[in-house]
């Protein structure tokens, strides 16, 4: 058995060939659902997110080649190998329990990357591509980021994504107070970010969706006002910020709308940020006059600010994930006997069912109670005398031992 990580994410890839390979639910589902397509993968995680994109497999032995496929084929693409980092074994656990920590996310302790890491598990595990190894790992992963957040202070200081992008914001406009913005999309990002923006004091928000029940529906949540999505740019020429978190494949605005919306604003500045991923704004709108444009990489300096304090804090998370990470791979080094001890288990049981059977014919005159007295008494007998071999399996579990106590237990007992 082997774990092995194939992955990108923002600090190997920038944003232009991250967002080629973010997938979609229906993909990833049906990548997973098909997964015992690829020779060596027995199990697998998908975490797809706007900052990365990584597979977790389990193997039997070295298959990256089968790894490597699995990720082309998901995307569609052959990737480049200079975006790409691998880890195996210990290495991947770790990186595992540090992502869902946020210790490897763009904002350092962000909390939204273990709903995401969780999300990931349940998808897979839904589509039958975990086992005994994906659901150890993920649970303890799930409860190291669970740990991390509750004893220590990494997360108070640190921003969201949807909070950086209200900082970007005020960072050209002085304050938010007594203006209004336009909101392309409805999910949770966008919903948060309406949230932010109102908690600094946002005068009016208007919700764009491509379907509209959508966009009035996240309008009531927040106080704002749905807009249809054809006329959203006739009404943003009063709005002072612009902000798209759509799940759209291609760009949904674009320089000429963009042109057409300066000109009958005047020239009046406008900020537009844009976190989504793939993007949502044609990086050829932030050349326009008047206009600023941030992306999700932008993001890093608004976080700079507070780095010093959540670093702190990020020591003590790191210790709490190499105890968390010790634990999953003590728990790793019995799971591979755990096949032969079932064998053994059930061999031993066999053997004392058919006895129990042949001796019963010889004995009609037992009662019930005497019965079950005999039936106990060898089931304990049966414990007993495995007991010490199964000792000594455990015991040389991680061991240079293992493969010989192993192989001996495999010759004496036929299995």
């Amino acid at each position: 058995m082997h774990l092995q990580l194939l992955g990108l994410n923002h600090r190997t890839a920038p944003i232009e060939v991250r967002e080629k390979f973010s997938v979609d639910k229906d993909s990833l589902r049906c990548g997973l659902e098909n997964l015992d397509g690829y020779d060596g993968l027995s199990e697998a995680v998908i975490l797809s997110t706007c900052n990365r994109t990584e597979i977790y497999a389990v193997t039997a032995e070295d298959c990256g080649d089968s790894v490597r496929q699995f990720l082309n084929d998901l995307i569609g693409t052959v990737v480049d190998e200079k975006f790409l980092y691998e880890f195996t074994d210990e290495a991947c656990a770790k990186h595992l329990f540090e992502v869902s920590a946020g210790l490897d996310s763009l904002i350092l302790g962000e909390g939204q990357i273990l709903s995401q890491v969780k999300e990931a598990y349940a998808t897979a595990k839904n589509s039958a591509a975990t086992g005994t190894i994906l659901n150890t790992l993920f649970h303890r992963a799930i409860a190291a980021g669970k740990a991390v957040r509750t004893e220590t202070k990494i997360a108070c200081n640190s921003v969201s994504v949807s909070s950086a992008a209200v900082d970007l914001a005020i960072n050209v406009l002085g304050d938010v107070e007594n203006r209004s913005a336009l909101i392309f999309g409805a999910g949770k990002m966008a919903q948060l970010t309406a949230r932010h923006l109102l908690d600094h004091g946002l005068k009016k928000i208007f919700v764009a969706n491509r379907h509209l029940e959508r966009a009035q529906e996240m309008a009531s949540k927040i106080g704002g006002q749905a807009v249809p999505w054809e006329d959203a740019f006739t009404g943003a020429a009063n709005v002072d910020i612009i902000i798209t978190s759509t799940g759209a494949p291609h760009y949904v605005v674009k320089p000429w709308q963009t042109q057409q919306l300066m000109a009958r604003r005047g020239g009046r500045e406008i900020i537009f940020v844009d976190i989504a991923v793939p993007r949502d704004v044609d990086p050829e709108v932030g050349k326009i006059k008047g206009v600023t444009l941030y992306n999700i990489d932008d993001l890093e300096s608004v976080v700079e600010k507070n780095l010093q304090a959540r670093q702190r804090e990020a020591e003590i998370a790191k210790t709490i994930v190499d105890e968390h990470v010790d634990a999953v791979m003590e728990r790793f080094k019995y799971l591979k006997f755990r096949p032969l001890m079932a064998n053994l288990s059930a061999r031993a049981e066999k053997i004392r069912g058919r006895e129990i059977r042949r001796v019963a014919g010889k004995l009609p005159n037992l009662s019930d109670d005497e019965r079950k007295i005999v039936d106990r008494m060898t089931r304990r007998i049966v414990r007993k005398i495995l007991r010490m071999p199964m000792m000594k399996l455990n015991a040389s579990a991680g061991t240079d031992a293992e493969n010989f106590y192993a192989q001996a237990m495999q010759a004496l007992f036929n299995e």
